[in-house]
């Protein structure tokens, strides 16, 4: 008969029990984790790019984009409301200057030139009679006030009369009083007639001069309509190349639309946008550098658009080569606004390892192993980062993104 066993023993068993397992269980987690840890540093150098740090000057730069666009660049605008009759050149003719780019029907502004023309006539017709009529009542005020001069005179003669016979007792007060008051009233006439030719005179002055404006006016209209006319051939004021022209036959255009483009294409400039994040750091003189493939060309900030659309700003780079032969018209560029010169400092290749931060992580290659150094950077642009600590001319460096890397403090590396 089976005896029960003690259950101290038993207890003492359970606890060999979960001692071996939870040996077994940490053995093989210690042996992953190394394997893995094995294989994460071990690293192929045929899957690094490296760089030597070098001395040498930095300069700090934001990163545009850039268009190539001609320097001067004229826009010719419609002179009158009209209909485009006839296209006469296309984009990408050469034209001299004075030749006919585009032709416009002229028939609705002709037809209010003739208008203006006709209203002038009217109102110089108006004029003549107005004149007219301001000078035939100016002349019979003038009548008026000569026969009145006459009976004043005659009144003058029948007072003094009137007074001689009184003083010799051949004639009465009252004769006197009344040739006194008949010559008063007379005056008093002849006063009223003179101011009234005065200012009939006034008013024929003024009204003449406003007839004048509206003269002048017209004429200033028909003059300014008869220039418009005269332009209605659209010509190139200057020599180029067409860029762009409106081919829309028979469309009607207001005066001031855009009909074309004529582009000088000896000289050119760059226009610009880049996030207005960095609006502050734009300043108009400040330098740029130009890159058309392997190419740098200098430069600086003409202008500065003062519209931002979608967050983005738009400005103008003036370049010290206007005419370089690596220039074409709508080439996309690489645009530098350079914020920062450092000199002499310690910098290397930019590449997929650096990530903006002022302190990263840094893999050094030592031989067959690459130790992570926590290193300063400064100033930094597209072709260069200026690394700052500790880390010296000659060193090499890991280029490549290493962020999977950044726990550990070693990399083995291997030539497979």
């Amino acid at each position: 008969m089976d005896r029960e066993l003690p259950q101290t023993v038993v207890q003492q068993a359970k606890r060999r029990r979960l001692w071996v397992i939870g040996a077994v269980v940490v053995t093989v987690l210690l042996g992953v984790l190394g394997f893995r840890l094995l294989l994460e540093t071990r690293v192929a150098k045929s899957e690094l790019r490296f760089a030597t740090v070098e001395i040498g000057a930095v300069e700090a730069s934001l990163t545009a984009t850039g268009t190539v666009v001609p320097e001067n660049e004229e826009v010719i605008t419609s002179p009158i409301q009209a209909k485009i009759e006839r296209v006469l050149h296309t984009p990408g003719d050469q034209v001299a200057s004075g030749e006919s780019l585009l032709q416009l029907d002229k028939q609705l502004a002709q037809t209010s030139f003739e208008k203006l023309r006709d209203e002038q006539q009217l109102k110089q017709n108006k004029t003549a009679q107005v004149e007219n009529d301001l000078r035939k009542n100016v002349n019979q005020l003038r009548s008026r006030y000569a026969v009145q001069e006459v009976r004043v005179k005659s009144l003058q003669a029948a007072l003094a009369d009137e007074q001689y016979l009184l003083s010799i007792g051949g004639g009465t007060k009252e004769n006197v009083k009344k040739a006194e008051l008949d010559l008063k009233v007379a005056m008093l006439e002849l006063n009223q007639l003179q101011r009234q030719i005065k200012d009939e005179q006034e008013a024929a002055r003024i009204g003449m001069k406003d007839v004048g404006f509206e003269l002048e006016m017209k004429r200033r209209d028909i003059g300014q309509l008869q220039r418009q006319l005269d332009q209605a051939d659209v010509k190139a004021s200057r020599k180029g190349v067409v860029t762009w022209v409106n081919e829309e036959i028979g469309a009607t255009v207001n005066a001031g639309d855009p009909l074309a483009r004529v582009a000088d294409l000896s000289s050119f400039k760059i226009k610009a946008t880049i996030s207005d994040t960095y609006a502050e750091q734009l300043k108009v003189g400040g330098p740029i550098t130009v890159r058309i493939n392997n190419t740098d060309m200098r430069g600086e900030i003409a202008n500065i658009q003062p519209k931002v659309e979608n967050g983005i700003i738009t400005f103008y780079v003036r370049l010290q080569e206007k005419n370089h032969p690596s220039l074409r018209s709508n080439l996309r560029v690489e645009v530098f606004v350079l914020t920062d010169f450092r000199p002499n400092v310690l910098r290397v290749k930019n590449g997929p390892f650096y990530t903006g931060a002022k302190e990263q992580a840094v893999f050094v290659v030592q031989g067959d192993k690459a130790i992570r150094r926590t290193l300063k950077t400064g100033a930094s642009n597209f072709d260069f980062v200026e690394l700052q600590g500790d880390i010296a001319a000659g060193e090499q460096i890991i280029l490549s993104n290493t962020k999977e890397y950044a726990h550990l403090k070693e990399l083995h590396l291997t030539n497979n």
